[in-house]
Order: structure tokens, then sequence, then C-alpha cells
């Protein structure tokens, strides 16, 4: 039973909202974005209309065909203070990716898992712009480099990219 067009609730900036943007574009599902800033008004996912419809208060959220779904991580971030953000961040994505280098030596093709489109390559991009944000050396990752700048080459990854979302601010806009 479709219940309407697809609603996404999500903010620009986030990683696990991207990868939700990236999967309903490669599946070319046309969907309306209702944006949530996680930081203006002491951050909107806590307000009553938006608890209402997720109790975890969390983007992204999607409902479709009548089911609400949602997920994030924003919250380890809060967690782990400002202050060390940065070299959390740096030192956890160093980490995986040091895992992933040596494991996509022997599944990549042209994307993650050979010549096709996967979960894994959804997850890779938005990752690598959280590397990015967060000022991790690349270098030591030339699958990973590789592998992103192929996969942001494909139209589901541009439309969905951080920069070209409603509620991305004018000076992030591509």
């Amino acid at each position: 039973m479709q219940a309407g067009k697809p609603i996404l609730y999500s903010y620009f900036r986030s990683s696990c909202s991207w990868r939700v943007r990236i999967a309903l574009a490669l599946k070319s599902i046309d969907y309306e974005t209702v944006p949530i800033n996680l930081i203006k008004d002491q951050g909107q996912q806590f307000s009553q209309e938006f608890q209402a419809l997720n109790p975890m208060k969390q983007v992204p959220t999607l409902k479709i065909d009548g089911i609400t779904i949602s997920q994030s991580n924003l919250s380890i971030l809060k967690q782990v203070g400002q202050e060390n953000q940065l070299t959390w961040a740096q030192k956890v994505i160093h980490t995986g990716f040091n895992a992933l280098e040596q494991i996509l030596r022997s599944t990549a093709g042209k994307y993650c898992v050979g010549d096709e489109v996967s979960m894994a390559d959804l997850c890779l991009v938005p990752q690598v712009a959280n590397a990015e944000r967060f000022k991790v050396d690349l270098t030591p990752y030339p699958t990973i480099s590789r592998i992103n700048k192929t996969l942001l080459a494909l139209e589901a990854f541009q439309v969905s990219h951080p920069c070209r979302q409603p509620d991305t601010p004018p000076e992030l806009r591509a």
C-alpha cells in the first residue's frame, strides 16, 4: 500500500542522511526533503513535533510506504565533547581506513566490491567526506581515494551531496 511520496527528514551534513539520499537516488525514488537543523534552535530534532515522529530524536528519518525508519551517529560526537572531537574522529577514521584499505585490496574493482555499486560504496563516500572534514590525510589510502573519486562522478552521488541539499547554508553550496 503506497502512502504517498516518501519524506526524508534530513540534515545536509549528516553522513547518515547522505547514505539514504544516495540510495534513494540510485533507486530513482522521488522524495520530499524536510530539513532538520541539528544546530539551530539548540537542535530542531529535539522539537516536540519531531519527537512525535521519531522518539530517538535523530536524522535521517525516512517515512516511506507508511513506515518510519531512522538512524544516526551525531550523538557520539556530542558524547566525545567539542574539545576532543578532532583528535577522536581522526583516530577512529584512521583505524577504520587502515582496515578498509587492506580489505579493498582483495574486493575492489571499479567500486568497493567489484564493478557494481554496493552498500559499502554508500557508506564509503560520506565517510571520506567526514575524513576530509576532520582533516585526515588520505595519502595512505589510495584505493579508498580512487573509489571515492569514481563514485563521486556518478549522478546519484552528485545529487545527494551535502552541498546540494535544500538546507545547505549558502556559503557551503556547490
